[in-house]
C-alpha cells in the first residue's frame, strides 16, 4: 500500500494542534478565577463620650504599623466620606490606608450617619472637639496605648485642629485637608432665638463635592450620592461656630501634614499659609494635590493623594 506523506503530515499536525489546545484549556482551567484584593470588613463600634453613644467605624489591617481616625465634613458622615464602595472601582480612604498597613477608624459626630443628636439636637465645635479626643483616648486602649494619627477633611479639619489645641496626649500626628476657615476673619456670634433648623439634604447637595470635570465617574458620583442621603437625610444643625476661633496653631507640637486640592475653592492657598506658618511644630509638610478639589481622595488624584498621607505617616512609627 502507498503511503500518502502529505495527507498523513496533514493528520499529525492537526493532532499537535489538538492537543496543544487541551493542553492550555487545561492549565487555564486549573488556575482560580482572577479576583478582586480583598478588602477588609467594616466594624460598628459605640464609643461613649461624656454619656452620648458615638457610632465609630473600623477597618482594620493585618499587623498594622499604626492606626489613623478620620473625620468627617459639615455635611456627610464617615461611611460615606470615608469608605465608598463603587463596584469595580477602588474609592475607599480607609481600604487605600489599610493597604499601606493602618488600621482606619472613622466617627460620625453628634447627629451624623448612626449617632444620634443629643438632648440639645445642636452640635458645636466645642462638643465636636471632646467628641474626638474621647474616641481616640478608647482607639488607643484598643490598640495598646499607642498614639492616634488624626485626619480632619473640610468641617473635620478645624474640629480635629480644636481638638489638637485642647488635648494632644493621644495624637500621634495631624491631618488637615479641604481646610477652610480664614484664621484672620471673625465668625460671628449666634442670633439670640435660633432653632435647629433640620434641613432636608438634597441630591444636589451630596454631588456637590465633586467639582473637577471627568475626575470621578458617574456610577461613582451616584453611589455616593445613595450612600450619603441614606447615612444622612437630615442636615445636622451647628451653633456657636465662632468657638472655632478658640484654634491656636501656635500650641500646636505634633507633626502637621496640610494637604490642599489644586482646584479646591473652599480651602484657597492663602489660607492655608496662615495655617501652616503659625504651627509652633517644625515637622510640618504642606502638599498641594495636582488636580485634585474638594474631594480628590475620592477622584483622579486618589493614588498620589494616598501615597502621600502614608509617606508622612511613615516617618512617625507608633
Amino acid at each position: 500500500m502507498a503511503i500518502n506523506f502529505a495527507s498523513l503530515g496533514m493528520i499529525l499536525r492537526n493532532l499537535l494542534l489538538s492537543l496543544t489546545f487541551l493542553f492550555c484549556f487545561s492549565c487555564t482551567a486549573s488556575q482560580p478565577a482572577e479576583t478582586t484584593q480583598s478588602k477588609s470588613e467594616l466594624i460598628q463600634h459605640t464609643v461613649m463620650s461624656e454619656g452620648h453613644p458615638m457610632a465609630v467605624w473600623e477597618k482594620r489591617a493585618k499587623d498594622a504599623k499604626g492606626v489613623i481616625l478620620f473625620v468627617h465634613g459639615r455635611t456627610w458622615s464617615g461611611v460615606p466620606d470615608f469608605d465608598l464602595q463603587v463596584e469595580g472601582e477602588n474609592l475607599s480612604l480607609m481600604d487605600g490606608l489599610v493597604e499601606k498597613g493602618y488600621t482606619t477608624y472613622a466617627v460620625d459626630l453628634r447627629g451624623y450617619g448612626a449617632t444620634p443628636r443629643d438632648e440639645t439636637e445642636w452640635l458645636s465645635p466645642t462638643k465636636a472637639a471632646l467628641d474626638i479626643n474621647y474616641v481616640m483616648e478608647w482607639i488607643s486602649e484598643e490598640n495598646g496605648g499607642q498614639k492616634v494619627h488624626l485626619f480632619g477633611w473640610s468641617m473635620g479639619s478645624t474640629s480635629s485642629l480644636l481638638a489638637t489645641t485642647k488635648d494632644d496626649s493621644h495624637i500621634a500626628t495631624l491631618t488637615v485637608f479641604g481646610f477652610w476657615m480664614d484664621l484672620d476673619q471673625t465668625i460671628p456670634e449666634d442670633k439670640p432665638g435660633m432653632a435647629p433648623a433640620k434641613i432636608i439634604n438634597t441630591t444636589e447637595a451630596a454631588a456637590s463635592d465633586f467639582i473637577t470635570p471627568g475626575s470621578i465617574s458617574k456610577k461613582a458620583i451616584d453611589t455616593y450620592v445613595e450612600m450619603a442621603l441614606k447615612a444622612d437625610p437630615v442636615k445636622v444643625d451647628w451653633r456657636r461656630m465662632n468657638e472655632f476661633h478658640q484654634i491656636d496653631p501656635s500650641v500646636i507640637s505634633v507633626p502637621v501634614l496640610l494637604l490642599q486640592g489644586e482646584f479646591d475653592p473652599i480651602a484657597p492657598t492663602d489660607v492655608q499659609a496662615r495655617l501652616f506658618t503659625r504651627l509652633k511644630t517644625g515637622n510640618k509638610s504642606w502638599i498641594v494635590v495636582a488636580g485634585g478639589d474638594h474631594a480628590a481622595f475620592m477622584e483622579t488624584p486618589r493614588d498620589y493623594f494616598i501615597q502621600s498621607l502614608a509617606n508622612f505617616l511613615d516617618q512617625f512609627p507608633q
